[in-house]
């Protein structure tokens, strides 16, 4: 038997959780003299603290594939079949205590619901943020609901965005909802497009960056590009230039894979750090003039916006229970449109003292 799980490597001290250890992902072949089986019962028998529900409802959400066909939990099991299975980890034993913290709910129904995140806001508890988090807040406002009123770690979260990152983020209700999007998300069919800030002008006005991602092996608290293949997990991102400002630009980018930091370390490693990101080197100066008024208009700027410069600014998914189709867009928060502002503002300065020294 091959047994494949996603664990909480990514895990890191601030509670920013990885989207892979949100779920699990089994894999299983069977023997050659393998009899006719249920595949629920089949499964039970293979893997580890999992129960016949939980493997039913991966069934009925379309999370589980024999051969790479999706099966219901009744299917036969065939000699040789490999049979592959995604579904929500099951809760830690770990109290979350709710919490009466204010969120910016943008829509809610009865399978789920979609928040806005200040950047601030870690989405998880971990260590150094046992408190204050979404998950907290979560189990407040959902907490006449199963699983969120018995201190469920994971309770609806199938995905996550970084701290010090604003916007968009959905929150599955029920364990039906959550099968399904986990579903989406690990088969990337989740449409997730960033608006950031980079520093340096970009040659390209679109492109792709592919590059294995996983944890820096000289810091713990970065991840790593892994150009050669030789390591981490694989990762995709697209990206296109919204405006130009000459030492910065404002770029859209579309996750196609969920890895740790990703925009933050694909735009690192092509030489293009998110503006006033601290933790891979965009908080410094790393283009520009060596003029003073310029170094102060660029700590103005910092000051601004004490964060990366990165938002969730859009959001799109299959309805678990609906089928249908669902966007939803978040406006750039208050502090990055102010950035923005005064680098355009700076660029069509700078502009036009060029024209005039001409």
């Amino acid at each position: 038997m091959v047994k494949e799980e996603y664990t909480d490597d990514c895990t890191i001290e601030d509670g920013e959780l990885s989207e892979d250890a949100l779920y699990e992902h089994f894999a299983v072949t069977a023997d050659k003299g393998q009899a006719p089986l249920r595949l629920d019962k089949f499964l039970v028998c293979r893997m580890e603290k999992c129960s016949r529900n939980r493997i039913q409802t991966a069934a009925d959400s379309g999370n589980i594939r024999v051969n790479g066909a999706v099966v219901k939990s009744s299917y036969k099991v065939k000699p040789l079949d490999r049979i592959t299975i995604v579904m929500p980890y099951p809760r830690r034993e770990t109290d979350i205590i709710p919490e009466n913290i204010p969120l910016n709910i943008v829509y809610e129904d009865d399978d789920l619901l979609v928040v806005d995140k200040p950047a601030g806001m870690v989405v998880h508890p971990g260590h150094g943020n046992w408190s204050g988090t979404l998950v907290n807040a979560l189990a407040y406002h959902l907490r006449d609901l199963p699983p969120f009123g018995d201190g469920n770690t994971r309770a609806g979260l199938v995905h996550r965005i970084d701290k010090d990152t604003s916007g968009l983020l959905v929150v599955a209700k029920n364990e039906h909802a959550c099968a399904v999007l986990a579903g989406q998300f690990f088969e990337h069919t989740i449409e997730r497009r960033y608006t950031a800030l980079v520093w340096g002008n970009l040659p390209d006005d679109e492109g792709t960056i592919v590059g294995n991602i996983g944890r820096n092996p000289k810091d713990r608290l970065q991840m790593w590009v892994f150009a050669d293949g030789s390591d981490g997990k694989h990762a995709v991102t697209h990206y296109r230039v919204l405006q130009r400002f000459g030492y910065v630009t404002l770029i859209e980018c579309r996750l196609e894979t969920g890895r740790t930091h990703q925009i933050r370390v694909h735009m690192q490693w092509q030489g293009h750090p998110l503006f006033n990101d601290a933790r891979y080197g965009g908080d410094r100066i790393l283009k520009g003039t060596t003029f003073t008024k310029y170094r102060q208009f660029v700590e103005n700027c910092f000051a601004l916006l004490p964060r990366q410069a990165l938002h969730a600014r859009t959001l799109g998914f299959v309805h678990p229970t609906t089928g249908k189709f669902c966007s939803f867009s978040s406006p750039l928060p208050a502090d990055f449109q102010a950035v923005i502002d005064k680098w355009s503002a700076y660029a069509n300065h700078t502009a036009l003292v060029d024209d005039e020294a001409e």
